[in-house]
């Protein structure tokens, strides 16, 4: 498909962040870009003022005339709009160019030098991370992000064409659409069950996705991973990995040994050790690519992180409040650990609001593990997303199984008095549904609390 001989992109569910994404790309290259959404966000406010048109109504009536002339017209939907959306039914059946998010993604992708991250967990953060040191390094790169990047303020890093960076989402194996030049798996936990029925099949989608890379490219693999790749990890016998690790002033101080040499002295401002672990992959890859060490250690050290990945809101020698994006049992794990190095000495209360009903029956006892770890913990209802509920699958059934006692299932109305009644001197929501619409009123709350 000839991308360049299109004219208007319209996109049904451009809220989305990885549809926004796209939708800023086309913008930048100069294509008249429109679409729908369920209900206004910062990410389709931050899209209109760059005079995208979008509506929140769906009906066909709504759409701007010059989106009907098929022949001019690109449609892209994300997989989480239903089949029985009017407005995608109505391009369907009227034979107008109708592509999902990733089609589109492994099109642009073709005519470039690709990057590319797959994981169950870490790929934006990663992504961000390899985007950010590529730009740094002044290569002419189009970063695409699953999440908002505190250095640009955008989802989409544009520093040219010749080179992209792009997350490969294992979701409805999205990934297969992408024929990366280099590669890498940063986890390969079960996820996304509804879709692959068993985890087998989830690790038979990283296999296929590993031969997805062209014929002289690289595939970089967590160490412990099962596939043959270039390894990397953290203070163990990777090929890529951060050696003499110390914490300075809540910082990572690390040197990086690779194939042809120790790189020393590297800074990393992100805690815990799965963001270190995926700053080591970006510049493992940003190496292979060729960029030069003292370019990527500025780089590193001038990263910010992204949006909702241990976002810190307060931070003061007596309070803290941080959220975080973690929707899956093992990335809970990973803010513990984070947030307890952090703060040893410190009570944590994590506010978690489960992802999918279908997620929160496959992984229950996960999940009650991993919560009752923390001093105390506040459930919220689920967040339903995509999905119908499921009989017998709610927040109250995760609460009775978590075995710390300190818990308790509360409404969002009741979420900041909750917390005020709290001695917890870190605070944590967590949660990949609209919990992060909460993050401004509690953190308006919290300080005047604090």
């Amino acid at each position: 498909m000839d991308l360049k001989a299109i004219n208007n992109v319209y996109f049904i569910g451009i809220g989305g962040i990885g549809m926004s994404a796209l939708a800023r790309y086309f913008v930048a290259n100069g294509k008249q870009v429109a679409g729908y959404d369920k209900t206004a966000t910062d990410i389709t406010k931050g899209l209109q003022e760059l005079e995208v048109y979008i509506h929140f109504n769906d009906n066909i009536i709504e759409v701007d005339p010059k989106y009907l002339n098929k022949e001019d017209t690109l449609v892209v939907y994300t997989p989480a709009i239903p089949s029985s959306h009017s407005e995608l039914s109505y391009f369907k059946t009227h034979n107008f160019k109708v592509l999902k998010r990733a089609t589109v993604l492994g099109e642009i992708t073709k005519q470039t030098t690709c990057l590319a991250v797959a994981g169950t967990h870490g790929k934006t953060t990663t992504t961000s991370i390899l985007g950010h040191l590529l730009n740094e390094c002044d290569v002419p790169v189009t970063a695409f992000l699953g999440g908002i990047s505190e250095n640009y303020n955008s989802n989409l890093i544009i520093n040219g064409t010749e080179v992209t960076v792009v997350e490969a989402d294992e979701f409805d194996r999205s990934f297969l659409t992408l024929s990366p030049d280099l590669a890498c798996v940063t986890s390969m936990d079960a996820d996304h069950l509804d879709i692959y029925g068993d985890a087998s099949e989830l690790v038979k989608s990283f296999k296929d996705f590993s031969e997805c890379i062209k014929p002289n490219g690289k595939l970089f693999v967590r160490n412990g991973l099962p596939l043959e790749g270039i390894t990397y990890g953290v203070e163990d016998d990777s090929a890529y990995c951060a050696q003499n690790v110390k914490i300075e002033n809540g910082s990572y101080v690390f040197d990086v040994k690779t194939p042809s040499g120790l790189y020393k002295d590297f800074k990393f401002n992100l805690p815990g050790r799965h963001n270190l672990s995926n700053a080591i992959i970006a510049l493992a890859m940003a190496v292979e690519f060729g960029c030069p060490n003292n370019q990527l250690a500025k780089g590193l050290a001038s990263y910010k992180g992204v949006k909702r990945r241990f976002t810190y809101h307060i931070k003061t020698d007596n309070f803290v409040f941080i959220d975080d994006y973690a929707h899956h049992p093992e990335e809970i794990k990973a803010v513990y650990q984070a947030v307890t190095e952090m703060y040893p000495s410190k009570k944590v209360l994590a506010i978690f609001q489960p992802h999918l009903y279908s997620r929160t029956r496959d992984f229950i006892d996960g999940f009650a593990d991993s919560l009752s770890k923390f001093d105390e913990i506040i459930l919220l209802d689920i967040y339903p997303a995509r999905e119908l509920p499921i009989d017998g699958v709610t927040s109250e059934w995760l609460l009775n199984k978590i075995k710390n006692l300190n818990k308790k299932l509360v409404q969002k109305s009741e979420l900041i008095n909750e917390i005020k009644k709290s001695d917890a001197h870190v605070v944590l929501t967590i949660g990949a549904g609209d919990i992060g619409e909460e993050v401004k009123q509690i953190k308006e709350a919290l300080s005047v609390a604090n």
